[in-house]
């Protein structure tokens, strides 16, 4: 059974990884018609698209979300990915023709890799001609091959953070979701388990120089029809459970960001919705860690 973010009707997901130079892409390629929204609740985000997914904002619906590293330079990974959508006809339509909508979040991994190579045009092409329906490859595979947790106590603390992903159903509908777990902090799960060995109620954190390589990024896609309104509810409780299950989370050191995606007609209500979401993040992100662990 697929419990990944591909179950999903529609999603498809690929990868490009640099296990070597540690790095990697991931790009969720959208059915349509969606909505489409975000929010950044950490202090250090890099991002591209991100205004066009406020509320007011004329556009809804985009063709691909992209999750990347090489920290900013890893923006340029998007390019590739509009090559490929413009090249199968996708995109928003204009006088001038289809122009592909691909918003895009970056996390730093530069270190302990090698920092001069980082995903571009090309890998993010590749990723995106990569993208299937199948369930998705947890662990240091595309955005998180490079993802690192557990920083905040010492560097000598840090654990793989990996890419991982989780799935709740709600009534009718179902809830998804996928992460690059990259914090400063440390990993637990819901219940509180740590996954990193650090304390459920931590002392003072060292927050060390080599702290600065951070950000999780999430993505949470159901099959219900929800507007943009409504979709931002599920960010919210998203946001939730990177703060109940990483700590600490949303820091200055951080650009946590979470996408969501509705991309279906089920009727649900919203609130249901929103539970789920939090635990399909919690299920992702402990997903993630373990994989990259093992």
């Amino acid at each position: 059974m697929n419990e990944t973010i591909t179950a999903i009707p529609g999603i498809e997901v690929g990868h490009w990884s640099d296990p070597v130079a540690i790095t990697g892409c991931t790009v969720v390629v959208l059915p349509e018609p969606n909505v489409v929204t975000a929010e950044a609740r950490g202090a250090a985000p890099g991002t591209r698209e991100y205004g066009l997914l406020q509320p007011g904002m004329r556009i809804e619906q985009c063709q691909a979300i992209l999750l990347t590293g090489g920290s900013a330079f890893g923006l340029a990974a998007a390019d590739g990915v509009m090559r490929g959508l413009e090249s199968d006809g996708r995109g928003h339509e204009t006088p001038a023709g289809n122009i592909p909508i691909v918003p895009s979040a970056v996390l730093f991994d530069l270190f302990p890799g090698d920092p001069s190579v980082r995903p571009g045009p090309d890998e993010g092409e590749a990723a995106y001609r990569d993208a299937s329906a199948d369930p998705v490859e947890s662990g240091l595979v595309g955005a998180g091959t490079g993802a690192t947790v557990a920083k905040w106590r010492g560097f000598e603390h840090m654990k793989p953070g990996g890419l991982g992903s989780g799935l709740r159903q709600a009534g009718d509908a179902r809830v998804a979701a996928l992460i690059a777990a990259n914090g400063v902090g440390d990993a637990f799960t819901v219940d509180g388990e740590s996954l990193t060995g650090g304390d459920a109620e931590p002392g003072p954190p060292a927050l060390l120089p080599e702290s600065f390589t951070n950000t999780t990024l999430m993505l949470i896609a159901t099959d219900a029809r929800l507007t943009r309104s409504e979709l931002s509810r599920l960010v919210v409780r998203a946001h939730d459970a990177l703060a109940v299950c990483m700590r600490p989370a949303h820091t200055r050191l951080d650009g946590d960001i979470a996408f969501a995606v509705s991309c279906g007609s089920v009727e649900a209500e919203v609130e249901v919705l929103a539970e789920a979401a939090f635990g399909a993040t919690a299920a992702a992100l402990e997903n993630a860690v373990r994989s990259a662990a093992s």
